[in-house]
């Protein structure tokens, strides 16, 4: 008897991934008929004007390759550090206010802000927190 009732919870069980997959099923034919559609209905005419690099408006003058000096992703960087930093600190101090978890919560979010400490320090370290 124990049996039958383990086959009916592990239908149950997987039933609801059934559901799951079939919305992912479901989602990725969605996309594939209206790539395909798209790719049935649009004309394709190639003129050298529609082969040409376009970039805001401007047409290309020279070469394609040209050098350049980005340094965005220092700013994503310092981005991910504040951003990451506000989000988790909202929900730490929830789980920390209720019972038997503020000892234990306390000592992680000091190793998490340590873990934030390092990235800043790297940052100052690299010359990125001086206004030029």
């Amino acid at each position: 008897m124990l049996g039958d009732s383990t086959v009916v919870v592990a239908a149950d069980y997987f039933r609801s991934y059934s559901v799951v997959g079939l919305l992912a099923l479901l989602g990725v034919l969605f996309v594939g008929v209206a790539f395909g559609a798209g790719r049935l209905l649009r004309p394709v005419v190639p003129t050298p004007e529609k082969l040409l690099t376009y970039e805001c408006g401007v047409d290309p003058v020279g070469e394609g390759w040209a050098h350049t000096q980005v340094r965005y992703y220092v700013y994503a960087f310092l981005y991910v550090i504040f951003a990451v930093d506000s989000i988790f600190l909202f929900p730490w101090a929830t789980v920390f206010a209720a019972d038997g978890y503020g000892g234990t919560t306390l000592v992680e979010m000091f190793i998490f802000l340590g873990f934030l400490a390092v990235g800043l320090l790297y940052a100052y370290k690299k010359g990125v927190l001086t206004w030029t």
